[in-house]
């Protein structure tokens, strides 16, 4: 009787560890989502139009996920690497450059192309949550020749998601005006991605952006966002899509045995 006492309240005990630890778990990962919304409303509180064209290119990026057949993980990866892919911009050291209105300097510019990897700085220690995140950031303005910064990456060797956001991005510069551009429209910004078929974009991903039902959407998208955005800011703003952070529902646990099993 005594024994099986013992095993009942070990089972018992267990139980109760197991359920405490995953809250905890469950408590961390909240804590990352979280921490991707502030930085997400700081970027949007530092530089109004970055917010919004950081949301528009995620709009974009998430249209070219889906014609490429990608799963729920992997469009939400998607996601946040284009939410995120200008955050380096904020840095104290880039502040000011980014909101000239002027043509910048040689200086100013090689400046500018240090965000990337300022972007990545800030997010890496969210690895261990989106372990894609500061990755897809530094590699957003790599380019399929091998031609981009900062590394020189080439081709497949550019994360999936920085080149699916390489060409929202893209998209968005030459369709919707910035302070330093006048936009477009659609049909330059479809022409332009074109253009880079092969030499800046990955060719496969241009393909799916040039099929009429996803240029349709994609353009149907644009004009969406031109509409103001009701009830979140005054009427000089263009609509974008709200963004609610999702923390995983896979246990870290459970990701570190299966990349163990496949390093083996």
């Amino acid at each position: 009787m005594s024994s099986r006492l013992s095993l009942t309240l070990g089972v018992l005990t267990g139980t109760i560890l197991v359920a405490r630890e995953r809250r905890a778990r469950q408590a961390v990962e909240r804590f990352a989502a979280a921490a991707l919304e502030t930085l997400l409303n700081a970027i949007e509180a530092n530089d109004a139009q970055t917010g919004m064209h950081v949301r528009r290119v995620a709009a974009y990026a998430l249209i070219i996920a889906e014609a490429a057949g990608l799963d729920e993980r992997q469009r939400r990866a998607v996601e946040r690497v284009a939410l995120f892919h200008d955050i380096g911009k904020i840095h104290e050291a880039l502040f000011d450059i980014v909101h000239e209105h002027r043509r910048l300097t040689a200086s100013e510019r090689r400046e500018i192309v240090t965000h990337p990897a300022r972007g990545a700085e800030v997010l890496e220690p969210l690895d261990a949550f989106y372990p894609e995140l500061s990755a897809g950031v530094l590699a957003h303005h790599e380019r399929w020749d091998g031609s981009g910064y900062p590394r020189g990456l080439r081709g497949k060797r550019i994360p999936l998601t920085s080149r699916i956001v390489a060409i929202a991005d893209t998209f968005d510069a030459v369709a919707h005006s910035r302070r330093y551009r006048r936009g477009t429209g659609f049909d330059r910004a479809i022409e332009v991605v074109l253009q880079g078929r092969g030499t800046q974009f990955d060719p496969e991903l241009v393909d799916l952006v040039a099929l009429p039902p996803i240029a349709q959407r994609m353009a149907h998208q644009t004009l969406a966002i031109g509409h103001k955005r009701q009830g979140r800011r005054s009427r000089e703003h263009e609509s974008v899509p709200d963004v609610k952070f999702r923390w995983r529902s896979e246990s870290l646990g459970a990701r570190r045995v299966r990349t163990s099993r496949h390093s083996g």
